[in-house]
């Protein structure tokens, strides 16, 4: 298999769900279910965001290692984390990652990218599962801890929140579309 650099990623016109991770490109197509719930998840921390500052988004190219390109599903950076929102790449992670689980790519986000998000610094990662209609949060107990040092669960029946995002609540129940 021949491996990808960041720059060739970030030309070469990869399809636009593609991600690289450690030098090798994954593709993956979401469902309508995995969208609504990023769509759901992204509406609560923008209406958050334009109350308590920072941003909120999905995608993008956040180079978070020498050979790895991630795309969030939903992200967040607070205020003091500035971003230029006409480049094609940010360098370094958001300040919280947001992944739904997809069946193609579930044990890659729980296994090589949560390694790859706690290398790269980033502060909190929620692994969203409809199908167990629950929330995975890994976060760093404090701004110099160097590995994810907190998991939470969030069940449908609590309330989803952090430290990082003071004021942010959110029902975890309301993040699944009915079927």
């Amino acid at each position: 298999m021949t491996r990808v650099s960041v720059e060739d990623f970030l030309t070469l016109g990869f399809p636009r769900g593609a991600w690289l991770v450690d030098g090798e490109v994954v593709v993956n197509d979401p469902t309508l279910h995995h969208q609504e719930v990023c769509r759901r998840l992204l509406l609560a921390l923008s209406a958050w965001s334009d109350l308590a500052g920072g941003l909120a988004g999905y995608g993008g190219n956040w180079v978070v290692a020498p050979d790895t390109v991630l795309k969030p599903d939903v992200w967040w950076v607070g205020p003091d984390h500035p971003l230029d929102l006409d480049a094609a790449r940010v360098d370094g992670p958001p300040d919280l990652a947001v992944e739904v689980r997809s069946p193609g790519t579930w044990a890659i986000d729980v296994g090589r990218k949560r390694q790859i998000y706690e290398a790269s610094g980033l502060p909190e990662l929620w692994l969203v599962d409809p199908p167990a209609r629950s929330v995975l949060v890994f976060r760093r107990s404090s701004p110099g801890e160097t590995t994810f040092d907190v998991l939470d669960e969030r069940q449908t029946h609590e309330e989803l929140s952090s430290p990082l995002l003071p004021g942010l609540v959110v029902d975890v129940a309301s993040l699944f579309p009915s079927r």
